[in-house]
């Protein structure tokens, strides 16, 4: 019986252009003005530290400010999940939200859906390689309204890599419910693979042009979803 949804964002929940077209140009735009003016903030002081740190491990120079900004905009363009770089982008973002300059976007079906669920007694948690505060900002300002209070929890790659095995049996561990009650969306083959592999019921969503998985069950949207079937 399903007790719990855990959703991804990117191509579950979000467009994956909204991430692609909207945030990270947003981010890239204003990071190394965003440094230069706080740099004195613990946040920025410990992501540039850590910047620094990765670059000099992999044989780059990091002796300027201007270095490190430069730094972490090639890796915006590479799209690199550095801790350092979620932790700036989610602070450069708050920015954006908290004046309008952007609203989360959710497909329609999200929010009935959620409601639907709640309803029904389930939890919702959502599961992004984005930053928590990224998360979070994005279903609180979204284009339908606030969505953070039927959200339960956030998890990001601080639990673990989204392809890896463990990270969902440590999201089940931290839940505390077995595996089998915890039905996990995406659009990923290899999310799902990995979910699965614990014990996970889940199923893909089939937004766009994303090929389906003949080995696990398929959604167009929300809507189509029947929790009580699984």
């Amino acid at each position: 019986m399903t007790r719990y949804i855990l959703t991804d964002i990117e191509g579950t929940t979000t467009p994956i252009n909204f991430v692609h077209q909207v945030l990270f140009p947003y981010a890239k735009s204003r990071i190394a003005e965003f440094l230069q003016s706080n740099i004195a903030l613990p946040d920025a002081e410990q992501s540039i530290a850590e910047t620094e740190q990765t670059m000099q491990n992999e044989g780059a120079a990091a002796s300027s400010i201007q270095e490190v900004s430069a730094q972490l905009i090639r890796w915006i363009d590479e799209d690199r999940k550095h801790p350092a770089l979620k932790r700036l982008q989610g602070l450069i973002w708050a920015q954006g939200y908290a004046d309008g300059s952007i609203r989360g976007q959710v497909y329609p079906d999200v929010p009935p859906a959620f409601r639907q669920w709640k309803k029904q007694g389930l939890s919702i948690g959502i599961y992004s390689s984005g930053s928590v505060l990224a998360q979070q900002l994005l279903f609180r300002h979204s284009t339908e309204g606030d969505l953070s209070g039927m959200l339960s929890h956030y998890f990001d790659t601080g639990i673990g890599g989204k392809k890896e095995e463990s990270s969902y049996r440590a999201i089940a561990n931290q839940l505390n419910l077995p595996p089998s009650e915890i039905l996990f969306l995406s659009d990923s083959a290899e999310e799902l693979a990995a979910a699965s592999a614990v014990g996970m019921p889940v199923t893909q969503l089939l937004r766009g042009e994303i090929a389906p998985c003949r080995e696990y069950p398929t959604a167009r949207n929300f809507a189509e979803i029947d929790c009580q079937a699984l």
